[in-house]
C-alpha cells in the first residue's frame, strides 16, 4: 500500500517551471504557490491526473490573470496568483486551482452558447450563473478570441472533465468577475484501505466509511429517541436537535423488512450539515480495500466505491455527500461552502 500511494507533489513538479515560462511568453507577472503537496494517492491515479493539473494551470495563466497594466488598472497587485490546494476529505482528495485573475465573463459564455445552440435564450435566462459556468466543460468550447499556442482550440475542459470522471472523479468551477476562478477537482483514493461500518439495509449490506459516521442511534424502545414525522418527512429529534433522515432501503429501492419505528440511524456530518441514515441492522467496522466504481454505475452518486469482504460478497461503500445531493437533505445550498483556495483572496 505504502509503496503505491505517493505525494501529489510529484505531479506537481514540473509547474513552476511552466508558469515561469507562460509568464515570459504571456508578458505577464505570475506566482504559483503550492500546498498540501504532500498530500498521499495511488500511483495510477497521479499519473491519470498529471495531464489535466497542467492543462488548468496553463488555463488559469492564459485565461485567467490578467496583463501587469489590466491589474493594476483594476486596483490589483501587478503579480497574478495562482494557488494549488491538495486535501483529504472523506474518502477523496479534493484539488484546488485557483486564481486571482478576471474570473469568467458570464456573458460571453451565454453569447457562446447561443452562437453554438447549445441553450435557448428562454433556458439561459432561467438558468443560475453557475449552470451557465458549467458550459465551459462542454466540447469545442471556448471563449478565447483568438486562437493561441497555449489555448482557443476548443479542446479542453472537456478533455479534463473526461479525465476526471474516468477515475470516478468529478470537477466544479466557482468564479466571481473580476476577483478570480477556483476548479475544484474531488477524486477518490480508489486504493485506500479505510475503516468502514458494515449495514444492511432491504437484506444487503453496504459500507459506511466511518470517518462520516458521527453516531449510531437505536430508535424506538422505552426511554430511545423517536422517529417523528413532519409531513411526510420522518425527522429524529436528538438531544433537542432535530435530524434529518434517509430512509436508505426506500432510497436504493429496496425492501425493507425491518420496522423504521426499531431501526438503527448512522448519524452522518457532510460539511456543515448532519442528518441520520436509517438502517435495518448494523455489524461491525472492519478495514476494507476500497475499489473504484465501474463506469455502468458512476451516475449513481449515493457510492463511492466497492470492496470484497473476507467472505467473498461484493458490497457496496456508500458516499454520505451522494446520499445528500440525491435526497436534497443537508445538502449545501448553491453557493455552499466557500473552498480554501478562493477563501484565499475572496
Amino acid at each position: 500500500m505504502k509503496t503505491r500511494m505517493q505525494p501529489i507533489g510529484n505531479a506537481w513538479a514540473k509547474l513552476p517551471r511552466l508558469v515561469r515560462d507562460l509568464g515570459v511568453e504571456l508578458g505577464k507577472k505570475i506566482e504559483l504557490q503550492m500546498r498540501g503537496a504532500e498530500t498521499e494517492l495511488d500511483r495510477q491515479v497521479l499519473e491519470l491526473i498529471k495531464d489535466p493539473l497542467t492543462h488548468m494551470v496553463r488555463n488559469s495563466a492564459d485565461h485567467g490573470l490578467e496583463t501587469p497594466e489590466q491589474r493594476a488598472a483594476a486596483g490589483k497587485p501587478e503579480t497574478g496568483r495562482i494557488l494549488l490546494n491538495a486535501s483529504h476529505e472523506g474518502g477523496h482528495i479534493i484539488i484546488e486551482i485557483g486564481d486571482d485573475g478576471r474570473g469568467l465573463n458570464v456573458d460571453r459564455i451565454r453569447q457562446k452558447v447561443l452562437a453554438q445552440g447549445l441553450a435557448t435564450e428562454a433556458e439561459l435566462a432561467a438558468m443560475p450563473e453557475r449552470e451557465v459556468q458549467r458550459f465551459i466543460f462542454r466540447a469545442g468550447f471556448s471563449t478565447a478570441a483568438a486562437v493561441t499556442a497555449v489555448s482557443g482550440r476548443g479542446v479542453g475542459m472537456d478533455v479534463v472533465k473526461t479525465n476526471m470522471e474516468r477515475i470516478g472523479g468529478t470537477i466544479e468551477v466557482r468564479s466571481k468577475e473580476g476577483r478570480g476562478t477556483t476548479f475544484v477537482v474531488k477524486i477518490p483514493l480508489t486504493l485506500a484501505i479505510v475503516s468502514a461500518l458494515i449495514v444492511e439495509a432491504g437484506g444487503e449490506r453496504f459500507a459506511i466509511p466511518q470517518i462520516g459516521v458521527v453516531e449510531l442511534v437505536r430508535v424506538g424502545g422505552e426511554g430511545a429517541p423517536q422517529l417523528e414525522r413532519i409531513k411526510d418527512s420522518a425527522v429524529l429529534r436528538l438531544r433537542d436537535r432535530l435530524l434529518p433522515l434517509v430512509n436508505l432501503a426506500g432510497l436504493l429501492q429496496l425492501d425493507s423488512r425491518a420496522n423504521e419505528d426499531s431501526a438503527f440511524v448512522v448519524v452522518t456530518q457532510v460539511g456543515a450539515h448532519v442528518f441520520g441514515i436509517i438502517v435495518d441492522r448494523v455489524f461491525d467496522t472492519e478495514e476494507i480495500v476500497v475499489k473504484p466504481v465501474a463506469p455502468i454505475l458512476r451516475h449513481v452518486t449515493m457510492f463511492s466505491g466497492n470492496t470484497i469482504l473476507g467472505d467473498g460478497s461484493v458490497i457496496m461503500i456508500l458516499d454520505p455527500n451522494g446520499i445528500a445531493r440525491a435526497t436534497g437533505v443537508g445538502a449545501e445550498s448553491g453557493e455552499g461552502r466557500m473552498s480554501a483556495t478562493a477563501a484565499a483572496w475572496w
